[in-house]
């Protein structure tokens, strides 16, 4: 006889099975079902993390970080940054919050409706500073676009903007419409400022250009082109 109960497990080739999680505890969030459970193991993992809590909010995910004893608060952008490098787009929040303990019921549980709410309010932004080169301002107008926001500054983040995985895509197509470069969408995670991106543009640009031949280079410089704001070479 077997009974339904919200495990997930798998068997290995030794036969036992291994305990991976709970069922119940997947959430949905642009689509793509997500288990908490894995992305409070990865945060739990890097350095400087003590404890940590995972949940959707609306169409995004959050997470509640507790820093380790006698460690500096984590920075929300490196923690980002080191869960790209290890887990797909999806599974990386995009709303952060430092505490100093998670609340817990009266059995020790997480409390997770005594979660503080990480709202816009507690985002603080670095000061604005204007596109400085062509590729900044391409960058900052596709930005500008897909998020709907007001302007975008060299030195904003695209995911403290309101950014997340589905918008990192239509950032890169965008960006390939207009200058028929293909970035790989990790590069908006692991590049997540504006000046940043433009950069990784830049050389992805000029890595595709060397390694063509002078014929088929020419479809390139024409959106080196676009991305410099020049005109077309003769």
């Amino acid at each position: 006889r077997r009974y339904r109960t919200g495990d997930r497990v798998r068997r290995r080739a030794d036969g036992q099975l291994e305990f991976l999680g709970r069922l119940d505890g997947q959430v949905k969030v642009r689509g793509f079902r997500v288990e908490p459970g894995e992305v409070e193991a990865a945060l739990t993992a890097l350095p400087g993390v003590a404890d940590a809590v995972v949940h959707a909010r609306g169409d995004r995910l959050v997470a509640h970080v507790v820093p380790a004893p006698d460690a500096p608060a984590p920075d929300p952008a490196r923690l980002r940054a080191e869960l790209a490098a290890v887990l797909p787009p999806h599974l990386v929040p995009g709303t952060w919050a430092v505490l100093d303990r998670l609340p817990l019921t009266p059995n020790g549980k997480v409390d997770r409706a005594a979660l503080p709410d990480p709202g816009a309010a507690s985002l603080v932004r670095a000061a604005f500073v204007e596109p400085r080169t062509e590729a900044e301002e391409l960058v900052a107008d596709i930005w500008r676009q897909v998020l709907g926001s007001g302007p975008v500054g060299a030195d904003d983040d695209f995911f403290d903007l309101g950014g997340h995985s589905l918008l990192a895509t239509r950032v890169i197509a965008r960006l390939r419409a207009s200058v028929d470069l293909a970035v790989p969408l990790r590069t908006l995670f692991t590049h997540r400022t504006c000046a940043a991106f433009a950069e990784a543009v830049e050389a992805a640009l000029a890595a595709e250009i060397d390694a063509l031949s002078d014929t088929d280079a020419e479809a390139l410089l024409a959106a080196q082109d676009a991305l410099e704001g020049s005109r077309p070479r003769s």
